[in-house]
């Protein structure tokens, strides 16, 4: 097996996988950061874009769970492959601190603090970009999602913790 038979698609899948964690973090950010009123006024367009919005953020931890396993899935799988390409060719003694260094790296820059700016940055029209995307992946990912939404609410219930924590900071 030659190098560029598993160098070339190893970099290919964590691009790819990064530009999806890109699109779970600047969604996370656009999503939450636009105010109640402002979404309900999109909405007055009926546009599809507008009113999935509106849904999705009508349970912001459903939402939140929605964005946070999707992300989760694609930073693990990113770290996965690191691990095997970088342990295909450096010693077994560094594999792990090399290959935790280098996704730290891409994930932080290329799938969180970058594209959660954009997101920010571009809130209105990303949201409204990004919510049938959004809703698509709840709805692939719903087995899951469920369960960690009911698991995490029953335990922030257990904890005394307020089970709908984030709609206190999707208030005008």
């Amino acid at each position: 097996m030659s190098v560029l038979s598993t160098l070339v698609p190893s970099v290919v899948a964590v691009a790819i996988l990064l530009g999806v964690s890109a699109f779970f973090s600047s969604s996370e950010s656009a999503l939450f950061s636009l105010p109640a009123d402002w979404i309900q006024a999109a909405a007055a367009d009926e546009s599809a874009a507008s009113l999935t919005l509106q849904e999705l953020r009508g349970n912001p931890h459903r939402l939140l769970v929605t964005l946070l396993v999707g992300n989760n899935l694609v930073n693990i799988a990113i770290t996965s492959i690191v691990t095997l390409l970088v342990a295909t060719y450096v010693p077994p003694g560094i594999t792990v601190v090399l290959s935790t260094l280098a996704t730290t790296v891409l994930i932080l820059v290329f799938g969180e603090i970058v594209p959660k700016s954009y997101g920010l940055g571009h809130a209105e029209a990303w949201s409204l970009r990004v919510s049938r995307p959004i809703a698509a992946v709840e709805w692939i990912l719903g087995p899951l999602v469920t369960v960690f939404d009911r698991g995490t609410r029953s335990l922030t219930g257990l904890l005394g913790g307020d089970q709908g924590i984030e709609e206190t900071y999707l208030e005008d």
